[in-house]
This record gives C-alpha cells, sequence and structure tokens, in this order.
C-alpha cells in the first residue's frame, strides 16, 4: 500500500535502463502533440454533431414556412440548404471518417511504435518524472501513488 513517503513513479512508468533525458523528453514532446491531436479531434467530433444538428433543425424550420405560407422559401431552403455538402462532396461524417483514417490512426501508430521501440511501450514517463520532482515528499495529497498501488 502506498504511503507518502511511497517512492515513484511505479514501474510501469520508470524509464528503461539506459534510457536518456533526450529520448524521454522527445517522447513527452510527442506525447504532448498526441493530446493536442486529441483535443482537436474533439473539436471535429463537436463540428461533426453540431452540424447535423443543424441539419436537422432546418427541417423544422422548413416545415414551418411551409405553415406559414412561404412555399417558395421553403422549397429553396429544401433544395439548396438542407442536406447539401459541408465541404465539396463531403458531410461531416466524411470528413471524420478521413481525418481517422488518414491523420489520427497514423499518429497514434506512430506514437505507439515510438514508445515500443524506445522504452518498452511505457506511456508518460516524462510526467511521472516531472511529478517526482515537483511532488513534496511525506506531504498529504502529494503521495507518489494511489493507496491501492
Amino acid at each position: 500500500m502506498a504511503t507518502p513517503d511511497t517512492p515513484g513513479p511505479d514501474s510501469t512508468h520508470q524509464r528503461p535502463d539506459g534510457v536518456s533525458d533526450l529520448t524521454v523528453e522527445a517522447l513527452g514532446k510527442l506525447s504532448e502533440a498526441l493530446e493536442v491531436v486529441e483535443h482537436a479531434r474533439g473539436y471535429l467530433y463537436g463540428f461533426h454533431r453540431l452540424t447535423g444538428k443543424a441539419d436537422l433543425n432546418l427541417s423544422d424550420a422548413e416545415e414551418l414556412f411551409r405553415k406559414a405560407g412561404h412555399t417558395e422559401l421553403a422549397d429553396k431552403l429544401a433544395t439548396e440548404i438542407i442536406g447539401r455538402n459541408v465541404i465539396e462532396g463531403r458531410w461531416t461524417f466524411q470528413i471524420m471518417e478521413d481525418y481517422d483514417d488518414h491523420y489520427y490512426s497514423e499518429f497514434k501508430s506512430f506514437e505507439k511504435e515510438a514508445r515500443d521501440s524506445l522504452v518498452e511501450g511505457k506511456r508518460h514517463l516524462f510526467e511521472a518524472e516531472m511529478k517526482e520532482e515537483r511532488r513534496t515528499k511525506g506531504q498529504k495529497h502529494h503521495e507518489a501513488l494511489p493507496p491501492e498501488a
């Protein structure tokens, strides 16, 4: 069981013998870049969802225009805006698929390959070492590991 004085990090976050500071720093930058890509991907999924919701709301607007007697406007909305591609030839799901298939998956694969080949697949070594440097040993809420470790 971990105590405030338990040394850290745990074995899954300790650099293998012979791995240099520069290698850990490079992997840390790669991990940081992946986190930014994950964040960007979240925005892209948000864009996908919001655009889809807007398109569905347009159907309600079309119906209301028709009920209000504005059939020309409703017809134009139905034929020119509803269901329209957001990028030439693509709806947002196609943008997501292209992003996932041609960028995101390749990036994730490369990051894993780098970790596997350099540090036995261990993740967040840079952050784990930073935590160990920054925490106040023996201080409550600065423990190296969770109690269940």
